[in-house]
């Protein structure tokens, strides 16, 4: 079963141990200068916003079917079966499409490093594989987010709102927008207070991206094979390189 996160603003005392967790977790700096950026970058995964008391997280929302999946031509970004969407640096060809793409705005370019990656949130996958909280569950203090499986963290949400209607917006955001995603928000102010949209679309976006691209002629396509196969060979004969190189070090020890 799909694993998800429920995060429920009303809940939040804005304690950043989240974004800490975060950071300690996919070893990125943390500060106090850090935690007052109410911002995801390429060195702030997850961030929680303020605004006149009220609070709200932004990480990643790990599509069910996410766009920037649909869009990179070299599989640096995978849905995987338990939710998160994962990056595999190795790789990625920096094309930034998946920038593009993600109707949320997450994935950040590394622009001043020398080896730049796309930097985001993945849903520590490594931490869900293994039957663990994420770790920005595990260290919240109130609750406000927690992780288990996407059905029921649904049916909490539902049964939330309805036994104090008073507190929330009547609304689960992230149970249907872009076909769903893995991390579901509750709050009691408007969502777009906070920067969420709330006129997307309940079509998965791959299925947009697919009718896009059907009308295309073969060419363009052909254009994504190519670089990916440019790609390929370039990275294929650093590789091949390195273990010749690896070959004749051992060579020239066992001849000595």
């Amino acid at each position: 079963m799909s694993k998800a996160l429920l995060y429920d603003a009303t809940l939040c005392i804005d304690c950043k141990q989240c974004e800490a967790a975060c950071a300690d977790q996919n070893k990125l700096p943390y500060d106090d200068n850090i935690a007052k950026e109410e911002r995801q970058s390429e060195h702030k995964f997850t961030a929680v916003l303020s605004k006149n008391d009220k609070y709200m997280r932004r990480l990643c929302m790990n599509c069910q079917e996410p766009a920037c999946v649909s869009v990179c031509p070299v599989a640096a970004l995978r849905k995987t079966s338990e939710g998160p969407v994962i990056y595999e640096a190795n790789r990625c060809m920096g094309c930034r499409y998946c920038m593009a793409a993600c109707p949320f705005g997450v994935p950040k370019y590394e622009w001043s490093s020398l080896n730049p990656k796309v930097r985001k949130c993945t849903m520590c996958p490594d931490r869900v594989l293994a039957g663990r909280q994420t770790a920005c569950a595990e260290n919240c203090p109130t609750g406000a987010t927690k992780f288990g499986d996407r059905d029921e963290l649904i049916n909490e949400a539902r049964k939330r709102i309805q036994d104090n209607p008073a507190n929330y917006i009547h609304h689960i955001y992230g149970v249907e927008e872009v076909g769903g995603t893995s991390v579901l928000l509750l709050s009691g102010v408007p969502f777009e207070e906070f920067g969420y949209r709330t006129d997307f679309p309940r079509d998965p976006l791959p299925l947009r991206t697919y009718q896009v691209l059907s009308k295309i002629p073969d060419f363009i396509p052909l254009g994504f094979v190519t670089l990916g196969g440019i790609w390929w060979i370039t990275h294929r004969r650093e590789a091949v390189a390195a273990a010749e190189g690896r070959q004749a070090h051992q060579a020239g020890k066992e001849l000595k």
